[in-house]
């Protein structure tokens, strides 16, 4: 080598191939996609920018030498479900839903209005609604439940651990890309292991201390139900409200 002369090592190749995929779980700045209509592997984000949720359709690249792949932009969405932040921004929960599915139970304490306010998601997103109360061997169908289905909304009453109505709830759900959502407790995860027909999912008692449900369900994750289908388990909340700007509610009417 010549004096004064530096020599750089070859440069490492890292985009092999690029593929569209669905996001199908997300873990913080992880995620796992799926690939055509099977093959799921681990991926990560480039940059700090890109912000994929579950339901999202995304172009990828693989890495030389590793098993992760890269996530490199994401598509362009049919819809989303979305709320404000702490900083008055808008987060996005999960993209290109088919239908709303909003649980409530005899306990934790159902607040009707967390319900009221998923429906008008659904409404402002352009997705399918239903409502279910879980938990029938606790308590009856409640008086707003009933409301709803007396108004022209899809409604089930069921009981995950019963198996009540479960096969309902799951031809209600159909051939669909589904997101389950409500309170923290009101047996979501419960309601999906019924589905998948094992227990795959964590599942926690309803608190003795506050009534209020454990937070279990850490990251979204799109599960495919036997027989058709898909469903995304989201966290469950104490408090939601949509993101809804001036421009959708005057479309909406």
């Amino acid at each position: 080598m010549l004096p004064g002369i530096l020599v750089l090592p070859p440069a490492r190749e890292t985009n092999l191939s690029q593929v569209e995929a669905t996001v199908v779980a997300t873990f913080s700045q992880r995620m796992r996609v799926r690939i055509g209509a099977g093959e799921t592997v681990a991926a990560r984000i480039k940059g700090k920018k890109l912000r994929p949720v579950c339901g999202d359709r995304v172009t990828i690249e693989s890495i030389e030498r590793e098993s992760d792949w890269l996530i490199v932009d994401i598509l362009e969405r049919r819809n989303a479900l979305n709320r404000p932040n702490q900083r008055g921004k808008v987060e996005v929960l999960a993209a290109n839903i088919d239908l709303l599915v909003v649980v409530a139970a005899g306990t934790p304490k159902p607040d009707w209005f967390i319900v009221d306010r998923y429906l008008c998601a659904a409404k402002d997103m352009g997705a399918d609604a239903l409502v279910v109360q879980n938990k029938l061997d606790v308590a009856a169908e409640a008086d707003e439940f009933l409301e709803y289905r007396r108004i022209g909304y899809d409604t089930v009453g069921c009981s995950a651990a019963t198996g009540a109505n479960i096969e309902l709830l799951r031809s209600r759900l159909g051939n669909r890309v589904a997101i389950m959502v409500g309170q923290s407790g009101v047996g979501k995860s419960s309601l999906i292991n019924c589905l998948l027909g094992d227990a795959a999912l964590r599942t926690a008692a309803v608190s003795d201390k506050t009534s209020e449900g454990r937070h279990t369900t850490v990251n979204s994750e799109m599960l495919t139900i036997p027989g058709g289908g898909q469903v995304i388990d989201s966290p469950g909340v104490r408090d939601y409200a949509p993101a809804i700007d001036d421009s959708s509610i005057v479309a909406n009417g």
